[in-house]
């Protein structure tokens, strides 16, 4: 998971980890760690069927994902590590189920940052899972509100479309893995237009800890995110440093 020539110097010996939305890579995080400042060692969850594991078989399966997913987390972490666990959209709901297991394996989670996601117990009603590809990829483009441009290239999409389809697929279909609440902070980020998640379900989160809540919305649609990096890390920053 962490890439020769990362640096591990970082300003309190906390590490920000990263859960990709559907379709995305540890790549689309890469410009965290200069943004970063030194705050965190950034890293990223490194999903089967994309970037160096694209021959991989993507997971379709939330839970499994993540029970799939914590050993080379831990690896990477190191046991007795604090980390900051941030997610968007699919990467929300993934992220939440790696608190339990990362906590059982030692890691401690000091704050959860759930992103473009309504509350876990919530499933969405307009899906995109079993469409034909193009209205699939319409679909998808309709709930991001935008288009990836490699999906223009034939060679790229015929790479691409199959572990989409696999992360709305499990996206879609997610079911939490217990009712039992989470015991640290979230901080749930939306942004004020997004077409997918109301403010209202963006608070659902509430629900989801017996420790702290809060919500902060962000200028923008679904996918704020991609020109916000260096707003969200600042607001993640605050969160990190309040008292719960």
């Amino acid at each position: 998971m962490r890439e020769s020539g990362e640096s591990a110097e970082h300003r309190d010996g906390s590490t920000l980890l990263c859960v990709p939305f559907a379709g995305a890579g540890p790549s689309f995080f890469h410009p965290w760690r200069e943004l970063s400042a030194d705050r965190w060692r950034v890293t990223a969850v490194e999903l089967p069927g994309r970037e160096r594991r694209i021959l991989e078989t993507p997971y379709r399966n939330v839970v499994d994902a993540a029970k799939g997913s914590v050993d080379d987390i831990v690896a990477d972490l190191g046991e007795g590590a604090r980390t900051v666990l941030f997610g968007h959209s699919l990467g929300a709901v993934l992220a939440y189920e790696l608190v339990p297991l990362l906590g059982a394996r030692g890691v401690h989670v000091e704050l959860l940052v759930v992103s473009g996601s309504p509350g876990p117990w919530t499933r969405r009603e307009r899906r995109a899972t079993g469409l034909p590809d193009e209205e699939f990829l319409a679909r998808v483009e309709e709930f991001a509100g935008f288009r990836h441009e490699a999906l223009d290239h034939p060679e790229m999409r015929d790479l691409i479309l199959p572990v989409l389809q696999a992360d709305c697929e499990m996206h879609e279909n997610y079911v939490p893995s217990t009712d039992v609440r989470v015991s640290v902070p979230i901080c749930s980020l939306r942004g004020d237009f997004d077409g997918l998640v109301t403010a209202a379900e963006a608070r659902q989160w509430r629900d989801a800890t017996t420790s702290g809540f809060s919500c902060v919305e962000f200028p923008g649609d679904h996918m704020y995110l991609v020109d916000q990096g260096r707003e969200v890390l600042d607001v993640i920053e605050a969160e990190s440093a309040r008292t719960w």
